[in-house]
């Protein structure tokens, strides 16, 4: 099982290396607008799935969408240190 900071890693290490094989390379080319139009896709997810779905399903969406907030934080050049200090 993954947690939020060793996904954060792993992620860095796919940017760093440009699999053109990865789907978080390839999202990072397309740019922030694109990586943030999938921020409001799966936070309306979370939503929907939180309100009529289960525990499990929206359990899942909610951790999409923290890999999408992690894909634009990589985007902006921002470490989880520049994010943890608004928490």
């Amino acid at each position: 099982m993954k947690d939020f900071e060793s996904l954060f890693r792993e992620l860095q290490e796919k940017a760093r290396v440009g699999d053109p094989n990865s789907g978080t390379v390839k999202l990072l080319a397309r740019g922030k607008h694109a990586i943030g139009k999938k921020l409001i896709e799966e936070a309306g997810e979370v939503w929907m799935a939180s309100r009529y779905e289960t525990r499990e399903q929206a359990a899942e969406e909610i951790s999409q969408l923290l890999y999408h907030a992690q894909v634009m934080m990589l985007a902006n050049d921002l470490g989880l240190e520049d994010v943890y200090r608004y928490l």
